[in-house]
């Protein structure tokens, strides 16, 4: 299976400039009438979708699109080499710092939002990552385990 990701924006070109600069992403080609862009150079592709404020994301949902910072449990995480100026070039490019960085046993990791209001994390590895935790050294996902 491959994971495609896909991010509602309200102004594509903005989204390609902070993606482009703040990111290292690069433009791959624009898709269906310039309204979709797609962006390479991470582990899987990312798709900046062309979004009004104020429509629905689909025909069923009751909320509408908006401008302000969107709290949901789901956010993307960018493994970087260098915490400090992967945090700097995006705060450059339009990003919010949203918590400041923080150590763990298994590295280093900021918070942030895109000026669209999607959450980031930026994540510096220490030694094996999340190898370095207990958790990290299980054979199985959690998740598999409590069936």
């Amino acid at each position: 299976m491959q994971l495609l990701i896909n991010i509602d924006v309200d102004d594509l070109a903005h989204g390609i400039g902070f993606y482009q600069h703040g990111l290292g992403l690069r433009l791959a080609r624009k898709l269906f009438d310039g309204s979709v862009a797609e962006m390479l150079g991470g582990g899987a592709p990312i798709y900046l979708l062309a979004k009004a404020p104020g429509t629905r994301p689909s025909a069923r949902a009751d909320s509408r699109r908006g401008d302000r910072r969107h709290r949901t449990p789901v956010h993307l995480d960018f493994v970087v080499a260098d915490l400090e100026s992967a945090v700097e070039r995006a705060l450059e490019a339009g990003a919010e710092l949203e918590d400041w960085p923080q150590d763990f046993a298994w590295g280093r990791q900021a918070k942030l939002s895109d000026p669209f209001g999607h959450g980031l994390c930026f994540t510096e590895w220490k030694g094996e990552g999340y190898g370095a935790t207990e958790a990290g050294k299980e054979t199985r996902e959690p998740a598999l385990q409590d069936r």
